[in-house]
């Protein structure tokens, strides 16, 4: 594992409280709206395409789901973004894959990440890679016998 990893698991073992599943303690449901709709839109300008996005979200440690057009990507397929409702991180994904599985990553051009990451920093937001989420959970709050990956616990319904 790399130092960048641990550092990311640091990070994610520092926002998980197992008295607050869905979202953390003090929790702005309008701030983080904001920050999709804006990741959103500065994807649109980055990817020169119109993304659809999910707001109707529910049940779920992640706020949204922000999907870039096959056609707009280099890795030649829809490529998913989602928001967690902790600590700003975000996900992306290719194939129209959201993650979920312990499958390896696949398919994510290193280009498609670079602007993702771009355009998310501006917003504070951090880029949480597939083999850093597909880590076993090991933090303190008790998930579903299903639900065994860091994956689950940031960026999945619950």
């Amino acid at each position: 594992m790399t130092v960048d990893d641990q550092r990311l698991l640091a990070l994610l073992r520092s926002l998980d409280d197992p008295d607050h599943w869905e979202f953390p303690r003090g929790y702005d449901h309008a701030a983080t709206r904001t920050r999709l709709n804006r990741l959103a839109a500065l994807l649109d300008q980055t990817f020169d395409c119109t993304c659809s996005v999910d707001r109707g979200v529910q049940d779920a440690s992640f706020h949204g789901v922000i999907a870039i057009p096959a056609a707009a990507t280099k890795s030649g397929d829809l490529v998913v973004v989602r928001l967690s409702n902790f600590g700003s991180l975000i996900t992306a994904s290719a194939g129209g894959v959201a993650g979920d599985t312990t499958d390896p990553a696949a398919g994510l051009h290193d280009e498609d990440r670079s602007r993702i990451e771009a355009a998310a920093a501006t917003l504070g937001c951090i880029l949480i890679p597939r083999r850093v989420l597909r880590k076993r959970y090991d933090g303190p709050t008790e998930m579903d016998d299903w639900q065994h990956l860091w994956w689950h616990r940031f960026f999945d319904y619950m």
